[in-house]
């Protein structure tokens, strides 16, 4: 039997907003149990980069305007002054530093003046189908994204930066966010072939009559990706807006990469459906075992009823307590020396009667008899009875 991972209480995710209905907007209040902000400031142009870790979100003005772009990284949403002095020095709107630190956002673009204001939503715990929510902010010379904790999928992206690998270090602010975005999709595609090969090990397992614990998979599962779904849905309207709508700050040559992106997000969506689907597939066919199952049982049970009904007639005629029920009818069998043989051979003989008449129509017997004489059930089901 192949061992089903996800075998775990689901849980439905909820969105607690920690500001009062009807509070300020713009308040940056971050979640207290959020980790403390860990800054990491990378600058590059076409022959230089420089790649430091700020201890103090203070130091962070005198390493600007020293590069063609400046992409700084905020692992954690623990401290509101760091999270607004990075604000001050970009002159981010405080409606957007809410949202950075309110994780509950969909995937979305915003456009406010001078800089764009992105969220994209990256998969946190594969195992779990926990997402992780990542503004991105794009500027004319800087590109500064918040992350909910330290770790991420771009260190890929990293490495092209210091190897000048590609294209990346030749161009501007908006092919970084590309390249963030385009990682952050691509991360996907691994989550969705792995759930997909758990599909195929349940299908197996129920294509060899081991369900009890196929059925919790499949719910955890099917839930699963209705979450990655409800992730990838939106982040694919966001780069179809940054495809569609034209901005001063995304190129009309970073808009054809991000077409790319934009295909690869139609391709995950199409298989968390097409695996939703099979979790569906899935689900009929378990309970076709389950009811292929109940019908066998419930015709061993029929059979065994059936012998006995004839054999409790006789035992209850001869189990009468009188000799003679008048002068002129009497049961002769009663006093007859071999009566209580007689008696067994009667009901051995009315029970091999009847299971050579099951046997005939194929109520009894082998799998391939009954479904000679149109008794095994359908074609799809029988092969997961039990043997």
């Amino acid at each position: 039997m192949t061992t089903i991972p996800f075998m775990r209480r689901f849980r439905r995710p909820r969105v607690r907003r920690r500001t009062a209905p009807g509070a300020a907007p713009g308040v940056i209040r971050p979640d207290p149990q959020a980790p403390p902000p860990v800054i990491r400031l990378l600058g590059y142009g076409a022959g230089e980069i420089e790649e430091v870790d700020v201890p103090h979100v203070a130091e962070l003005s005198r390493h600007l305007g020293k590069h063609a772009v400046t992409w700084i990284n905020v692992d954690g949403l623990g401290d509101a002054e760091t999270i607004a002095h990075i604000g001050r020095l970009f002159d981010l709107h405080p409606l957007a530093l809410e949202d950075v630190v309110n994780v509950h956002q969909r995937p979305k673009v915003e456009e406010y003046g001078d800089y764009l204001f992105i969220v994209v939503r990256i998969v946190e715990d594969p195992q779990y189908a926990r997402t992780e929510q990542i503004s991105i902010f794009l500027g004319k010379d800087f590109v500064v994204t918040f992350q909910e904790r330290v770790g991420d999928c771009w260190n890929p992206v990293r490495e092209r930066l210091r190897t000048r690998r590609g294209r990346i270090r030749q161009l501007g602010p908006d092919y970084l966010v590309y390249t963030l975005i385009d990682a952050a999709v691509d991360a996907y595609f691994p989550v969705a072939e792995e759930y997909g090969d758990r599909l195929d090990a349940i299908e197996e397992d129920l294509s060899h009559g081991h369900a009890p614990q196929s059925f919790s998979s499949i719910q955890h599962i099917r839930s699963d990706l209705l979450v990655l779904r409800r992730a990838m849905a939106p982040l694919r309207e966001a780069v179809n807006q940054l495809v569609r709508d034209p901005h001063a700050l995304v190129t009309g040559d970073t808009r054809i990469y991000l077409r790319d992106c934009y295909d690869h997000t139609i391709q995950i969506l199409d298989l968390l459906q097409t695996y939703r689907e099979v979790c569906s597939d899935l689900r009929e066919f378990y309970f076709a075992m389950v009811s292929q199952r109940t019908n066998e049982i419930m015709r061993v049970l029929t059979v065994i009823a059936t012998l006995f009904m004839p054999l409790s007639f006789i035992a209850a005629v001869y189990g009468m307590n009188f000799d003679r029920v008048a002068s002129w009818w009497n049961m002769p069998e009663l006093g007859w020396r071999f009566g209580y043989p007689a008696a067994l051979c009667l009901m051995a003989a009315v029970a091999v009667g009847q299971l050579t008449f099951f046997r005939r129509k194929g109520w009894l017997g082998s799998r391939k008899r009954r479904r000679r004489h149109g008794t095994a059930g359908s074609p799809g089901t029988a092969r997961y009875d039990s043997r």
